[in-house]
């Protein structure tokens, strides 16, 4: 008898370990991929959160790959236009870079009064907080922290409480 499993159309392809985007449960989930076209997705049974099992966000997360709706490149709107254009990753990743700049700039803190009148060195910014969740790693956390500190706030916060 021959072996079932070479009858299966996801035999042949490549599979790539990769997270469920819903609800930053951070349930694991197996992409197979083949010919670079995503052509099956599963519960991953050795992920500790989910242990293969997807619920029915999880289980249709491939129709978000393969929606002719869906986003693949940067879009910008103009100020006080009414339309989002096609723009380069270069343009997006600099606009966001100066903005965050700009905003630091704009609201940095060196020192601040206590009651008693006395300045004490803060060397922070309270204009922007980062928010994390259960999809990200150990280590895509870690980046985001230090991140954060380098800009000089205080306000991270993290989901990884599921």
């Amino acid at each position: 008898m021959e072996n079932w499993q070479e009858n299966l159309k996801t035999a042949d392809a490549k599979k790539l370990n990769t997270i469920c985007c819903f609800c930053s449960c951070g349930c694991g989930m197996i992409a197979s991929v083949k010919d670079g076209k995503l052509i099956g997705l599963e519960g991953d049974p050795n992920h500790p959160i989910n242990q293969g099992a997807l619920c029915s966000k999880g289980a249709a997360a491939a129709e978000l790959h393969r929606s002719l709706d869906r986003v693949t490149e940067p879009l910008y709107r103009k100020s006080y236009a009414d339309n989002w254009e096609p723009v380069s990753w270069d343009f997006a990743l600099s606009l966001i870079a100066k903005k965050i700049y700009e905003t630091r700039e704009a609201h940095w803190e060196s020192h601040e009064s206590l009651p008693n009148g006395q300045q004490v060195a803060v060397n922070r910014m309270d204009a922007v907080a980062f928010f994390g969740s259960a999809v990200c790693t150990n280590e895509e956390t870690y980046l985001e922290k230090k991140l954060a500190l380098l800009l000089g706030t205080s306000y991270i916060e993290h989901q990884a409480r599921l």
